[in-house]
């Protein structure tokens, strides 16, 4: 299988030339197009439970596809819902956290499963992070441009703004009680600690949403 991420980092897109037996699993509805003979088996990837379980905690998608090919030259093309980059990750027996959502495809034997951290998992006001574990090639994707920072020591990061991060490194939830958001209070922090990498993108979900409701209509109530 041969793969290259276009288009970055405003509009990326992952374009793959697959061989028969070339298989990828991938978000729900993330296939922009595909040519040649490709099989899709479409599964919860675990049963009901688990798929009920990564799409209402872990905002993932309750269906999961799987791309194989059943001959040469076979093509598929995957994008994400948001406009921004995608990171290509190789996996080889390790653990990578993700944000909620951020999943994109994987490769091997990468499997990614909602896990419970309690009140300092409130990253993008969920109380559930993806943790991917196995051997292959994981792709996720950020809003915006997206940067990997080696950290070693202390690192802080607004809460709407962290895409992913190494296990290594320790991590707390704090309020910055003299930052505000009109819409939201006060602003979450999040301090990691340690050595490993995480990667932060250039925009938030969450931001947006501050920039866009002083626009947003108001239905009033006429009373004759």
């Amino acid at each position: 299988m041969q793969y290259a991420i276009e288009h970055r980092p405003s509009y990326s897109l992952l374009n793959l030339s697959m061989d028969t037996g070339d298989k990828i699993l991938s978000d729900s509805g993330a296939m922009a197009w595909m040519a040649g003979p490709l099989e899709v088996k479409t599964s919860t990837r675990g049963g009901v439970l688990q798929g009920l379980k990564r799409k209402l905690l872990a905002g993932e998608s309750f269906f999961q596809n799987e791309y194989i090919a059943a001959g040469d030259g076979c093509e598929l093309a995957l994008a994400p819902g948001s406009a921004g980059d995608l990171v290509e990750y190789p996996m080889t027996g390790q653990e990578l956290y993700l944000e909620r959502g951020a999943f994109l495809a994987s490769t091997g034997s990468v499997v990614c499963d909602s896990k419970w951290d309690g009140l300092k998992g409130l990253f993008n006001q969920g109380l559930f992070i993806l943790k991917c574990s196995g051997t292959g090639t994981l792709f996720f994707h950020a809003y915006g441009d997206i940067q990997c920072v080696d950290v070693d020591g202390e690192y802080v990061i607004d809460n709407g703004y962290a895409v992913a991060w190494e296990p290594s490194l320790q991590y707390s939830l704090t309020r910055a009680r003299k930052i505000r958001s009109f819409l939201f209070g006060d602003q979450l922090l999040l301090r990691f600690s340690g050595r490993g990498r995480v990667w932060v993108q250039s925009r938030s979900p969450q931001s947006l949403a501050n920039f866009v409701h002083p626009f947003r209509r108001v239905k009033r109530n006429n009373n004759s």
